[in-house]
């Protein structure tokens, strides 16, 4: 019997299936069954049973010997080549810039030290395809620090090379600063400083991230765990102005960043730089105190631009945000209920009749303690003798804060037909973007911390490569943001909102995914780790494929007339057969990721 395949002119052929037999001396064919209507797979299936072909399982077939996450690789690497960092860190394809480019790629897909990240690219004990990607599999970590050696060296110029791509004449420059726990006592960066991790017995080092207007990394710097805020001002408008050759910029910072001192002593004066910074409470005290600031600005708006001869020749913009200062009071109100209770606990031990409190020093300590721990010292006045302590609220200190409630003041040199008052709130708000990127350099994607590396400059070029690594997951981000639960549609958010004043709101599409979990295109909504989880499903396959064997034959030796060949068994037996790299059929999740990054999974 056999399939025959019959012509039908216009129309698709017919398949049928016919048996051979002779009559007369002369072989004929009758036709048994029409099959044309079963599927294809089975008509070709049921030609090759009649062929004599030898049919196998898969398992029979071939065997995987390995199989790799690709996705998060291909999507990793694929971004930082379009985005061509790599000819930004090294014009030259050497073999220091590919260790680079594993390192960073490693940072974003899972942060390891350079032991285990070295381990994972090895062949033999590989965690993805990374390592043979990129041709380092052989790497060891004495190779990697060698590596980080070879950019330290290299960070000035493509330091200039990103400002010269995302930095412009009069262009706004974020810059903020954080600091990060130190392991060990060796390194001369590391020293005891305003620990913001909450390691007061470790060492920090403080480094500080400069960004353009949309909070994409341009530079970092490292300085010593003991030095303050405003005191690395001069050396990122020193970086601007000379290596990377901008003379007009406008500088944005906090409160604690662009203080007096450093307006004084950095920007004052100097041509071509402006900032954007904001008063402490103290300076906006002094106003109220002085009738500049007043409530009745805000009758009709949440912003004013106000003047003051304390502030010659710069705009002071006033806001006032009701929920501010409807949180301030509750806050306010809490802390000081809560240390009431612990002050009335100590006055209550003055007067126990057992083993009262005693010792104005002793009882001193106490109170301190108790003020120290809530931060609202001031709005109470202590009266502490040997034998006795009582207090009061300080009424008059409580109701000057709560006159300001809600209340900030942006302060800027920049004149008013650049930026008006509405963009100069706006532009202050931007460091919300700086702060985004340092929560994501510490903890949540490419944890900076701890520090383990002893040399200054593996420290310096640690933190550098872990800005690069920023660098790349934020266009990622940017660019997956539909498939994210960030929001995408930022622009209309704003215009929703009714002030700059009031706080942010998330559009309309971010909103929808947060509740239905679910993308206008019916994806699941992921988070960008959850994402990268995902595509590591997408992954890359050796497989071999098995051939027949002859039975008390070698696999490959010639087989005898009439000797049987049988197919190597694919459970735990290897392949005798040529191999192949497959790639994991991708998912239309995964395609999508592909298609938003503009790359292929083929890399």
């Amino acid at each position: 019997m056999f399939i025959a395949k019959v012509p039908n002119r216009s129309s698709p052929p017919a398949f049928l299936l016919r048996e051979s037999y002779r009559q007369g001396g002369k072989v004929k064919s009758r036709t048994l069954a029409n099959v044309t209507h079963w599927p294809p797979e089975k008509i070709e299936l049921m030609r090759r049973v009649l062929a004599g072909d030898t049919l196998v399982s898969p398992s029979e077939a071939l065997v995987i010997e390995r199989s790799l996450p690709h996705g998060p690789v291909a999507a990793a690497l694929g971004t930082l080549r379009k985005l061509e960092l790599d000819r930004l860190i090294a014009a030259k394809d050497e073999r220091n810039r590919r260790l680079v480019l594993a390192m960073i790629v490693a940072r974003i897909l899972d942060p390891r030290s350079k032991l285990a990240t070295a381990r994972g690219l090895g062949e033999e004990s590989a965690f993805d395809t990374l390592g043979e990607m990129l041709g380092v599999g052989d790497a060891d970590a004495e190779e990697l620090y060698e590596a980080m050696d070879w950019l330290q060296k290299r960070q000035a110029r493509i330091e200039k090379k990103l400002a010269r791509k995302h930095l412009k004449e009069g262009s706004l420059v974020l810059y903020d600063v954080t600091s990060t726990y130190f392991e060990g006592r060796t390194c001369p960066l590391a020293k005891y400083g305003h620990n913001r991790d909450g390691k007061k017995d470790k060492l920090q080092i403080v480094f500080g991230l400069l960004c353009n207007a949309e909070g994409c990394p341009v530079a970092v710097e490292v300085f010593e765990g003991n030095t303050a805020d405003p005191k690395t001002l001069g050396a990122q408008v020193r970086k601007v102005q000379e290596r990377f050759g901008l003379k007009r910029i406008v500088w944005v910072g906090d409160r604690g960043m662009i203080t007096e001192a450093r307006i004084e002593e950095e920007l004052r004066g100097s041509e071509g730089l402006d900032w954007i910074t904001a008063l402490r409470a103290p300076a906006i005290r002094k106003l109220a105190e002085q009738g500049t600031i007043q409530m009745s600005l805000f009758d009709q708006r949440d912003l004013a631009e106000i003047s003051s001869p304390d502030y010659p020749g710069e705009r002071l913009v006033a806001c006032r945000n009701p929920l501010l200062a409807e949180e301030r009071k509750r806050t306010r109100t809490e802390l000081v209920e809560a240390t009431e209770k612990k002050l009335n606990a100590i006055v209550a031990a003055t007067q126990r009749a057992k083993r009262p409190l005693r010792g104005a020093a002793a009882i001193g300590l106490r109170v301190g303690r108790v003020l120290n721990r809530f931060k609202v010292g001031k709005y109470f006045t202590p009266q502490i003798t040997e034998s006795l302590f009582s207090y009061v609220r300080n009424v008059q200190a409580i109701a000057a804060d709560e006159a300001i409630d809600g209340i900030y003041v942006i302060r800027t040199s920049v004149e008013k037909t650049t930026l008006n008052s509405e963009n100069t709130v706006r532009a202050y708000k931007g460091l919300s973007v700086a702060e985004r990127a340092f929560r994501s350099y510490k903890t949540v994607d490419l944890k900076v911390r701890p520090i383990h590396h002893h040399l200054e400059d593996r420290v310096r070029a640690h933190v550098f490569l872990c800005m690069l690594a920023y660098y790349v997951e934020w266009h990622m981000r940017k660019a997956l943001a539909p498939l994210l639960f960030d929001d995408e549609d930022k622009t209309s958010a704003d215009a929703e909102r009714s002030s700059i004043v009031a706080p942010a709101r998330r559009s309309a599409g971010a909103l929808r995914k947060a509740v239905k979990r679910r993308t206008a295109d019916d994806f699941p909504v992921h988070s960008f780790q959850t994402l990268l989880k995902d595509l590591a499903t997408l992954t890359k396959n050796r497989v071999r494929f098995l051939i027949p064997e002859s039975k008390g034959r070698e696999p490959n030796g010639p087989t005898e007339n009439g000797a049987e060949r049988e197919w190597g068994k694919g459970n735990g037996a290897k392949g005798n057969g040529p191999s192949a790299v497959m790639l994991t059929q991708p998912t239309p999740l995964q395609q999508r990721v592909f298609t938003l990054l503009g790359l292929s999974p083929t890399l």
